[in-house]
């Protein structure tokens, strides 16, 4: 119990606790925002982004993915595919990409190509809540990931401040055998069935609650939704291996052996984003109750700047932020440019890994995203808005 529950836990447990208090003891208000930002945070997004890494790794297993052998095969191809990993949803492809250029596989180009195209775990909530939009923002991200990297390594050479030697050693295990504890997994399965058929209908702007006949003034869909969050939470927070699975630092996808590891690596990058995705519902929704402030109205005076103060909250490493910016773009508080603009400017979490193993060139290619994330957020913002 000591190696579950260690100290990160602990503080993990107490956020959950918040959680709950502010969802049955806080004042009516906030009782209600927080209970239905829970329950919308995991009808909206964590049922989408569950099946969408269940198919991905279904699909990673069958064809046995070999990123080592694909990047040696094709040498002149390295940017595009970059740039195609970096705009896959999530952090994962990104980290490969990073990981490939600190062990030398891959050139400064690529890091560029694919630190300008990820948009990290934002694609997840974008896809869920606005999934043409997504496709969009997708097609500009890596046509200008593969522009952006193509320059760059006219600039700079292939070869520009590439390491020799292999991924250390301390990072290639960075991802270990998923670990839910228990049979929690199962649970966690078990909602997330029917919680899906909610999602589905709730994207379609369906009264799922009329589903359930006499119950539906019980408002079922928001309790499914608001304990499938909570169990999402719980299982982040008493898990040692609480950050993404999808890959290890060493750039090779992690072996699937059976059902049991296929579903505990879906169950730990569900739940991670899930994290996130709250924390970002519930700051948005107090936003608005406490401050009383009319965000809109706000952002429409400085309307001219809010592109670059997207460019730049791109910069903060992790996906937390970067949610936050997704989430005020689809409640109408930002305009699509600023979107754009902090699509192309984040990193996700690659943006750690490449710090730790490469700091000089993690902190060029991210200020060098900076310059077609401008670019696309105010071409777009005064041609198109």
């Amino acid at each position: 119990m000591e190696k579950i529950l260690n100290i990160k836990s602990y503080y993990r447990i107490l956020l959950l606790g918040l959680l709950i208090w502010l969802s049955f003891f806080a004042s009516d208000n906030i009782i209600e925002v927080v209970r239905r930002a829970l329950s919308d945070s995991y009808i909206a997004v964590t049922t989408f982004v569950a099946v969408t890494l269940g198919l991905f790794y279904t699909l990673e297993h069958v064809c046995k993915l070999d990123t080592d052998k694909l990047l040696n095969k094709y040498p002149n191809w390295h940017v595009p595919v970059a740039a195609l990993m970096g705009a896959m949803p999530g952090c994962g492809g990104a980290i490969i990409v990073i990981t490939q250029f600190v062990s030398g596989r891959l050139g400064f180009g690529s890091v560029v190509a694919v630190l300008t195209s990820t948009m990290g775990d934002a694609a997840f909530l974008l896809l869920a809540r606005e999934p043409k939009t997504a496709m969009l923002v997708y097609a500009i991200s890596i046509v200008v990931g593969i522009i952006s990297g193509y320059i760059v390594e006219k600039i700079h050479g292939r070869d520009f401040l590439r390491k020799e030697h292999e991924t250390k050693s301390e990072f290639e295990s960075h991802v270990e055998k998923p670990n839910v504890v228990g049979y929690l997994k199962y649970l966690w399965l078990l909602i997330l069935i029917p919680g899906f058929a909610l999602g589905i209908g709730n994207a379609f702007q369906i009264d799922t609650d009329e589903w359930f006949g006499i119950l539906s003034a019980m408002q079922p869909t928001l309790w499914a939704g608001f304990f499938g969050a909570l169990l999402s939470f719980f299982m982040w927070s008493i898990n040692p291996n609480a950050g993404p699975s999808i890959v290890n630092l060493s750039g090779k996808m992690t072996e699937t052996k059976g059902l049991n590891i296929h579903l505990e690596r879906v169950v730990i990058d569900t739940n991670f984003v899930t994290v996130w995705v709250i924390f970002a519902f519930i700051i948005f929704e107090l936003l608005l109750l406490l401050s009383g402030v009319d965000l809109a109205m706000l952002f429409s005076v400085w309307s001219p700047l809010i592109p670059l103060m997207a460019v730049i909250i791109g910069f903060i490493p992790g996906c937390g932020p970067q949610i936050l910016v997704t989430t005020f773009y689809l409640n109408g508080i930002v305009p699509l440019s600023a979107q754009m603009g902090n699509a192309i400017s984040n990193d996700g979490d690659a943006l750690f890994p490449a710090i730790a193993l490469a700091p000089r060139a993690a902190l060029l290619a991210t200020l060098y995203t900076a310059i077609p994330a401008i670019i696309v957020a105010y071409s777009w913002y005064f041609f198109m808005e």
